[in-house]
């Protein structure tokens, strides 16, 4: 028992720092990709939590929770934009951002655009 006790102690120990390197990882992506919504006006349309004349981030995040597919149909949403998910208004099209920063945005969209702002 006491040879467990001192595993597991070891382990949380080592585990701690990897932990808190991944928050601080997850951070500072969430705080790049508020600042690419802000910059691209797409906190113009989509609120973090409310629907504006878009759905709201944390509502799409909802919607595709389950969905294996999500990451390339809302990249494919964002580069070219479009109607009929969530209603007759039209998105515009975002084909000038980098293929990382709709990387970024997308999975910052799926974990529900965590924000500390």
């Amino acid at each position: 028992m006491s040879y467990l006790r001192q595993y597991l102690k070891f382990f949380l120990f080592a585990a701690l720092p990897l932990v808190f390197s991944l928050s601080a990882r997850a951070t500072a992506d969430d705080t790049k990709a508020f600042a690419l919504a802000k910059q691209n006006a797409c906190l113009g349309c989509h609120a973090l939590d409310k629907k504006i004349v878009g759905p709201g981030l944390q509502s799409i995040a909802k919607k595709y929770a389950n969905d294996p597919g999500a990451t390339v149909f809302l990249k494919n949403k964002i580069i070219k934009g479009g109607s009929g998910s969530w209603g007759i208004v039209p998105m515009p099209a975002n084909a000038k951002l980098s293929d990382a920063d709709i990387s970024l945005l997308v999975s910052w969209i799926l974990r529900g655009a965590p924000s500390a702002n």
